[in-house]
């Protein structure tokens, strides 16, 4: 769901998702917190594959997690995003998943930089997604 301010993502907990007791593995959240920042970007015309084609990627810098709850197999979740912090060169994610009683099950902040994948260096953001992530934040 897009809004001005923030995106959610609706992901229901697969078999492959979960540990043998049936419970979400940890770092599936990761996956999960990127598909919403990707479907996000996707939903307001930043298309990745085109500034790969740029040699313009992002990458995690770093990323603090914390899980308060667990969730399982062929649960509904809500991924929510929304961008905490937007620099010249980098943009801060505030994430967290919730589940379909909203309590919320993981949160997490991502720190993601803008780079030139050829020279694997920082760049700036291109103007025309600075343009677009200021209307968002």
């Amino acid at each position: 769901m897009l809004s001005k301010t923030n995106y959610t993502l609706a992901i229901r907990v697969y078999y492959e998702d979960t540990d043998v007791a049936g419970i979400v593995y940890n770092a599936n959240y990761l996956k999960f917190f990127e598909r919403a920042r990707t479907e996000w970007f996707r939903e307001l015309g930043i298309e990745q594959d085109v500034m790969l084609a740029q040699n313009i990627g992002f990458v995690i810098r770093k990323v603090e997690m914390d899980n308060l709850l667990p969730s399982r197999f062929n649960d509904l979740l809500n991924v929510h995003c929304r961008i905490s912090q937007l620099r010249k060169a980098s943009m801060q994610f505030a994430q967290s998943i919730t589940n379909s009683a909203g309590q919320t099950i993981c949160t997490a902040t991502f720190t993601v930089a803008c780079v030139n994948l050829k020279k694997m260096k920082p760049v700036k953001l291109p103007a025309n997604i600075t343009e677009v992530l200021n209307i968002v934040i």
